[in-house]
């Protein structure tokens, strides 16, 4: 059973916005972390947002002032809302969930959504 599902990529123009979700299976309020990352064909994977537990979403500077990050407990889901979209942030997005305790890491990723910018 996949712990984290992401939806809501998809081709989008230049300028344009979409909302992705990730949908966690059990109680996304229990991680550490929950962050959004993105990897585009021949680049590493990079970091694009995080929450912590209790904490306000930071943002990478590439996508600062144009995403935002949310999280909404009671449904277990976290959303990466992306404006003014360039073709630069055309890359599969990933949903990352972390978690430590006394005695065990937990380190979840989704399968990603495809995200595509262009005209």
């Amino acid at each position: 059973q996949r712990q984290l599902v992401e939806s809501g990529g998809g081709l989008v123009q230049p300028g344009g916005s979409l909302t992705l979700s990730c949908k966690a299976s059990g109680t996304i309020a229990r991680y550490d972390a929950v962050s959004w990352h993105r990897q585009a064909p021949g680049k590493q994977r990079e970091l694009v947002a995080v929450i912590l537990r209790d904490g306000n979403p930071e943002h990478s500077l590439a996508v600062k002032g144009r995403f935002a990050m949310s999280k909404d407990n009671a449904r277990d889901t976290v959303y990466l809302q992306m404006n003014s979209l360039k073709p630069e942030d055309s890359a599969v997005y990933y949903c990352r969930a972390e978690r430590e305790t006394a005695s065990s890491r937990y380190d979840y990723w989704g399968p990603g959504t495809q995200v595509t910018v262009s005209s």
